[in-house]
This record gives structure tokens, C-alpha cells and sequence, in this order.
């Protein structure tokens, strides 16, 4: 129960990133890249702060797998600003985590994991449901541009969740990605003029609490779930940002809604009925 509580609270953060967003960019005027560029400062210095306070060792930063997550980690911000410049957040979202679990999945079959069925079964379920939740309703001109900046994204993002696996020290590790993605992520800031205080605060809270001690933790349960479900679990995220949406921004709540969080959770119900 401990690690099923953990692991809601870490999807609960990461759509809480989704709502901010939102809020930054389209009610306080944030610039993508430079809501961005704020959000990495300040999940960098939060992790760092968590850093000086404990009593371990300081941990590596210069090594090549830090320098390979910081790299996963600036593609996926990148590339998720870029993309919602012009895609719709469902569409956008579909492509997002559509793509993650084709990089998921496929990790797993290249090191020769066993897949149960039930598990697939799962899977195909919890996409069912994110099908019925975000597919538009209505045809729209699909920029190619945007499309492949969302699938770089998600290939960053499924990266970066297959580089946190066995990791001996999940926040020193964390940190050291933040740190180093800082110099990636920052020049969003370079030209931006001013910015507007309210979108400056809602980036931090986005960087500081739902990024930074989001991923820290997501990093410290990662050994603990095998492949599959730590991407089947990644599926409710979508889900939760809509519920977020209608409590927090008013947002109509519909039977296809209620539907699609029907689908993906029992999917996900499915997926982890399975023992490691």
C-alpha cells in the first residue's frame, strides 16, 4: 500500500506540472521556453537544498550517466514547450504518452523481459482509455513540426525513466540532471524581456515542488517496479490533469471523461494485478 499511495502521489504531481503549465503560459502570459527555463532553476536549486541538508556525500555530477539524463531531461522540456505552441493539450497528450509507451514497451522486449498477457491486456486497456479521453472530436490540421517535438519529448521522458532504474542515490542523481540541464533549458530566458511576477511564481512551485521532489521521489521508486508497470502507471497522469482541470479551472466534466478514467484504471488495475 505504501508504494501504490507513493506512486499516486508522484502521477498526482506530474499532472499537477500540466495544470501549472496552463495556468503560466495561458492566463499569466509565460513564454513556453522561458516558463521553461524557470521551472529547471527551480527544481535545480530545491534539490540542491535537499542536498546540503542531509548528511551523505555529495553525489558525482561530471559522469556520463548524469550527463545522459540531464540531455533526456532538457529534450523533454524542450520539446514539450515547443510542441504545445501550436498542438491541442489532448492531442498532444495522446502523442506524449502514446509514444512513451512504444518506448517503454520496446525497452522491455529488447532486454527480454517477460510480458504476461494480462499485462498487455492492461496496457491496451489503459490506451483504450486514453483513446476515448483525448482523441479530438473533431478533424483538425496536425502540424508535423509540433508532432515530432511531442514524440522527441516523450522519447526524453521514457529515457529518463529507464535511467533512474537501480540508481543508488535517487536525489543525489536527480540533482545532478537538474543542475546540468540548467545551461540547456536557461538561454528560454535569454531575450524574454519581462515576465510577468504571477507566471514567474507558478513556474517555480512547477520546478521547486511537482518537478524537483516529483522526480526525485519517481527516481527512489523506480527499482522498485518492474518496466511495464512504471509505464502503464504513467497512463493516469492524463486522466488526473482533466480532473484537475474541472476542479481547479472549471472545466466540464463529461460521460467521456468519467468513461476514459474507467478504462484507464482498470487497465492499470489489470497491469499490477501481475507480480513481479
Amino acid at each position: 500500500m505504501r508504494l501504490f499511495f507513493a506512486v499516486a502521489l508522484v502521477m498526482t504531481a506530474f499532472a499537477a506540472n500540466s495544470v501549472l503549465n496552463r495556468i503560466g503560459i495561458a492566463q499569466y502570459g509565460m513564454s513556453p521556453l522561458s516558463f521553461a527555463a524557470i521551472r529547471v532553476i527551480a527544481g535545480a536549486a530545491m534539490l540542491w537544498v535537499l542536498i546540503a541538508a542531509r548528511t551523505q556525500t555529495a553525489p558525482a555530477i561530471f559522469t556520463p550517466k548524469r550527463f545522459a539524463g540531464a540531455a533526456t531531461l532538457a529534450t523533454y522540456m524542450i520539446g514539450f514547450s515547443v510542441a504545445y505552441q501550436e498542438l491541442d493539450a489532448g492531442v498532444g497528450a495522446l502523442i506524449l504518452f502514446g509514444a512513451l509507451q512504444v518506448v517503454i514497451f520496446g525497452w522491455a522486449i529488447v532486454e527480454k523481459q517477460p510480458i504476461a498477457p494480462l499485462r498487455w491486456l492492461g496496457v491496451a486497456t489503459a490506451f483504450m482509455g486514453l483513446c476515448v479521453l483525448l482523441w479530438p472530436s473533431q478533424s483538425t490540421l496536425m502540424p508535423f513540426g509540433s508532432i515530432a517535438a511531442m514524440v522527441a519529448a516523450a522519447g526524453g521522458w521514457g529515457a529518463y525513466t529507464l535511467l533512474g532504474r537501480a540508481e543508488a542515490d535517487p536525489l543525489g542523481a536527480t540533482a545532478s540532471n537538474f543542475l546540468l540541464c540548467v545551461p540547456v533549458v536557461g538561454f528560454g530566458l535569454i531575450g524574454a524581456g519581462a515576465l510577468p511576477v504571477t507566471g514567474i511564481m507558478t513556474a517555480v512551485v512547477a520546478g521547486a515542488l511537482t518537478s524537483g521532489l516529483g522526480y526525485a521521489l519517481w527516481y527512489q521508486l523506480l527499482p522498485k517496479l518492474a518496466t511495464t508497470v512504471a509505464g502503464t502507471a504513467q497512463l493516469t497522469v492524463p486522466v488526473i490533469a482533466v480532473a484537475f482541470g474541472v476542479i481547479f479551472l472549471a472545466e466540464p466534466l463529461s460521460l467521456r471523461l468519467v468513461l476514459s478514467g474507467v478504462l484507464v484504471l482498470g487497465g492499470i488495475g489489470l497491469s499490477l494485478l501481475i507480480k513481479r
